[in-house]
């Protein structure tokens, strides 16, 4: 060990000025905490009375020493005394000193054995708790930052990494914006770092942080924790300012009012917007068009083809087109995106994309719409679970004066249901095809699967799709990577709250310019880059990629609706895009790069 320290301080030694600068540089913001902390000058303090306590005790047995071996009738100088107490403490003992009555003996197996205790055990113990851990923590701390450049503007302020921030951050670096998230643990925040992540170590509660995270200049705040944590969050950022708006997420819809009066600018529940979502898309509401979105005037619709004429027809025999001026811009087929070609055939299975303008969709309603296969009113709708997402799903259905049967197997859950009102919920696991039957599952017309656990819900997309081969199956997802699985297991459509979140959020951001219609298929609309000035859309866009569709080319006050392959795009055009994110990206990526 020593021949190291020699070697690494021959190696510094040999640096060059500029690199011993360097290395400077990099150790003093080290030193400056370690040293200006107060817990690590409580440590030091603690450290410094264990080391003093020792240098006493090796002091007396000196002078012990010394007293014993005049009892013997030998004399040796103090320094003996030092060097023979360290040796004996140290267990080195070269056996050079010794005692020769029992006396001496006996005090040389006091002294052996406080050093093994005090040593070689207390010593090394408390140097590692009281310095060298606090040590680590401080080059942790002085390698994450602690705060944005000055001139940081027009950011976004992130409080906690979790699935839907995990998607809004790459959405967010897909159209430009910089952001940068809050980490109280060091530990977490180092982590983050070198996984690439832009993190700032700071509490949520300390208006200084926000201040190192130039909160003035931001653009937007997004707190996502906890209700209370959200709360707190609200009223450290108004000490601040007042300017800036926040974004958050309510657990409890009673935690609603405290969050706005907190300073909150717009609180967001998400998992009932995912159960009023989930119940949304079901056939028996969305009967006929159901509208999603509308960007400046373009109204963006769908509506399942089950059930209806157009079953086992070609694109081109609808007669939509020709009937009412909507255009089917995209099919969507349990997970799959299709770009609609005329020769396509209609299943059972494809839920259809109508774009078009106000005018158009009344016209389809009051064509289409008689010939769509009567509903049948007493069909029950089973939720399968009745968590804030179920519940949230039924009171869409009552709504519609639709029929709905929660099945969940928790007992308090199902006290709550029934105290509030609600008399059709069914006690047992969904996993058991005896609940399902009494449930309803032979004759009900739709499946929602509304559960916490990704596991269970491909199981019972799987179990119900096997049971019931025809029957529709919405169902939630949690993690972004269970939504292929999910599909695969059976289910028609799948959403999770993450994704929900997070593209409601991009909304606020860009209004009217983004939309998501499910998981990875979105509305979006951009300016062309200068690189497609010029060019036509045959050029620009349809000869690239085949996973998306054109819906409209704004320019200026004037909006050209389905527009033909040779229209050319000029400066400042804007296009609305419908399809798959990852072929969307693709595009852009490639469009800027030319």
């Amino acid at each position: 060990m020593i021949g190291e320290g020699i070697e690494l301080y021959n190696d510094l030694l040999s640096l060059s000025p500029t690199q011993h600068e360097i290395h400077t540089m990099k150790s003093l913001p080290v030193f400056i905490y370690f040293l200006n902390n107060r817990t690590t000058k409580r440590n030091f303090f603690v450290l410094s009375k264990f080391i003093a306590f020792l240098i006493a005790l090796v002091s007396l047995y000196s002078v012990l020493f010394h007293l014993l071996m005049l009892y013997e009738g030998r004399e040796f100088s103090w320094i003996t005394g030092f060097y023979w107490s360290l040796t004996v403490m140290s267990t080195l003992g070269f056996g050079d000193i010794t005692f020769q009555t029992d006396l001496g003996l006996f005090f040389t197996l006091v002294v052996l054995l406080s050093g093994v205790i005090f040593l070689l055990i207390l010593l090394p113990f408390t140097f590692v708790q009281f310095f060298y851990q606090p040590w680590l923590e401080a080059q942790q701390k002085a390698r994450t930052p602690k705060e944005l450049p000055q001139k940081t503007a027009g950011h976004i302020i992130l409080t906690s990494l979790e699935p839907m921030t995990m998607i809004l951050i790459k959405k967010l670096q897909r159209y430009g914006y910089q952001y940068v998230l809050i980490e109280p643990d060091v530990n977490k925040a180092q982590k983050l770092h070198e996984e690439g992540y832009t993190v700032v170590v700071g509490e949520y509660d300390d208006p200084e942080t926000y201040k190192r995270l130039r909160l003035a200049q931001a653009r937007l705040v997004v707190a996502t924790n906890d209700d209370l944590t959200n709360t707190s969050i609200g009223f450290t950022i108004r000490e601040v300012t007042h300017q800036v708006p926040i974004i958050t997420n309510a657990d409890n819809v009673h935690s609603v009012d405290i969050l706005e009066f907190s300073g909150n600018t717009k609180v967001f529940q998400f998992t009932r917007m995912l159960g009023h979502g989930l119940a949304g898309r079901i056939n028996a509401i969305s009967l006929g068009a159901g509208i999603l979105g509308n960007i400046n005037g373009l109204m963006v619709a769908e509506f399942s083809a089950v059930g209806t004429v157009f079953e086992g027809q070609a694109i081109w025999q609808t007669g939509i087109t020709e009937k009412t001026g909507l255009r089917i811009v995209g099919i969507w087929q349990r997970g799959a995106f299709i770009a609609p070609q005329p020769e396509t055939v209609i299943t059972a299975a494809m839920v259809l994309m109508l774009a078009g303008l106000q005018e158009q969709f009344e016209r389809y309603d009051t064509l289409f719409q008689p010939d769509i296969a009567i509903q049948q009113d007493e069909l029950p709708i089973l939720i399968l679970g009745g968590g804030r997402v179920g519940k949230a799903a039924a009171e869409t259905l009552d709504e519609y004066g639709l029929r709905s049967i929660i099945v969940e197997k928790d007992k308090a859950v199902v006290k709550q249901i029934m105290r509030q009102g609600r008399r059709e919920c069914l006690l047992g696991d969904a996993a058991d095809i005896d609940v399902l039957r009494k449930a309803g599952i032979e004759e009900a017309r739709t499946v929602l699967i509304t559960t916490r656990n990704d596991a269970v819900n491909i199981y019972l997309a799987f179990y119900c799709r096997k049971l019931r081969s025809q029957i529709e199956i919405i169902s939630r997802a949690l993690e972004t990577r269970s939504v292929s699985r999910l599909y695969r297991a059976g289910a028609d459509l799948v959403i999770s709250a993450a994704s929900l979140g997070a593209n409601a959020i991009l909304q606020e951001l860009r209004p009217n310019e983004c939309s998501m219609f499910t998981e990875g298929v979105s509305i979006s609309s951009r300016i062309i880059p200068n690189s497609l000035v010029g060019k036509t859309l045959a050029e620009a866009l349809l000869k690239k990629h085949q996973g998306y569709t054109v819906l409209a080319v704004q320019r200026e006050q004037e909006q050209i609706f389905d527009p033909p392959p040779e229209t050319e795009l000029q400066r400042g055009d804007r296009i609305i895009l419908i399809g798959t994110e990852q072929e969307e990206e693709e595009f852009w990526d490639i469009t800027m790069m030319e």
